[in-house]
């Protein structure tokens, strides 16, 4: 027995060894660079940018399969300072910010039927679509806000998630996560955004939901801008480059699809 445990001790010390003067042997010298530019990186490993975590981040910009500005949660200084290490000018970007494109809470919206399943957008939108009439919205199973890594969305009391924006970091993980793809990422300057992701016509928007679309395009004839165009014919688009966020369209929306937040 003692022989035994001895002969163990040998050969586990002996493996020891061999595998450490492998792993000096096998080595592979990183780039000095890659310490530097991981530090500069945020630390929270989401998975947002598509690698694993900040240290597949690193090695990817370091490989040149990335860029300094990859990293969709890295501050503007973040950025910059890893174009600095890596020679690479980088620019000033729009942060962006996550939207709920719908209104059709609870009051607003009918329901087609009594869901009482698995409180999953995934699950629901594979079966019943969570019982709401309208197919386009937002099904209420807080999907988005279980994928969010910082704490910066919960469910609102009226089954629409609610984002706070001061503390939205653009990831987009919660974009990703959404089946019915309302939730966006839109520029935080421009205040003027439209809650709707219909793709009925405004005569059937009518009969399910209060706060949808209707294509009356009311909102369209107010904007001096030009800034508001129809998707299909149906459902209101902004372009923020064009929108000078004074609102009028938000105001003259006779259903409130159009909201204007305040800044």
């Amino acid at each position: 027995m003692i022989e035994a445990i001895i002969l163990l001790a040998i050969l586990g010390g002996a493996a020891g060894a061999g595998l450490a003067v492998a792993s000096k042997k096998f080595s592979v010298a990183k780039d000095p660079k890659y310490t530097a530019v991981l530090e500069n990186l945020p630390g929270t490993n989401c998975g947002a940018c598509g690698f694993p975590g900040c240290a597949g981040m690193a090695s990817a910009i370091i490989d040149g399969k990335a860029t300094p500005t990859s990293c969709p949660v890295n501050t503007g200084e973040g950025a910059k300072a890893i174009g600095a290490i890596m020679g690479i000018e980088v620019h000033e970007s729009v942060r962006l910010v996550a939207r709920v494109l719908c209104g059709g809470d609870r009051e607003a919206s009918v329901s087609s039927a009594e869901y009482r399943g698995i409180t999953d957008c995934n699950v629901m939108a594979a079966t019943s679509g969570g019982g709401k009439a309208c197919v386009y919205g937002c099904m209420g199973g807080g999907t988005c806000v279980k994928a969010c890594a910082y704490g910066a969305m919960r469910m609102g009391d009226n089954g629409l998630p609610i984002v706070d924006e001061s503390m939205c970091v653009s990831c987009g993980l919660c974009v990703k996560a959404c089946p019915r793809n309302i939730m966006k990422l839109l520029p935080v300057d421009n205040t003027v955004y439209v809650a709707c992701s219909t793709r009925d016509k405004g005569a059937d928007v009518r009969k399910i939901c209060q706060k949808g679309c209707i294509s009356c395009k009311m909102c369209q004839k107010v904007c001096p801008k030009a800034a508001i165009d129809f998707y299909d014919n149906i459902l209101a688009v902004i372009d923020p480059s064009l929108c000078d966020n004074m609102g009028g369209c938000a105001m003259k929306c006779p259903t409130k699809a159009i909201r204007m937040k305040k800044s």
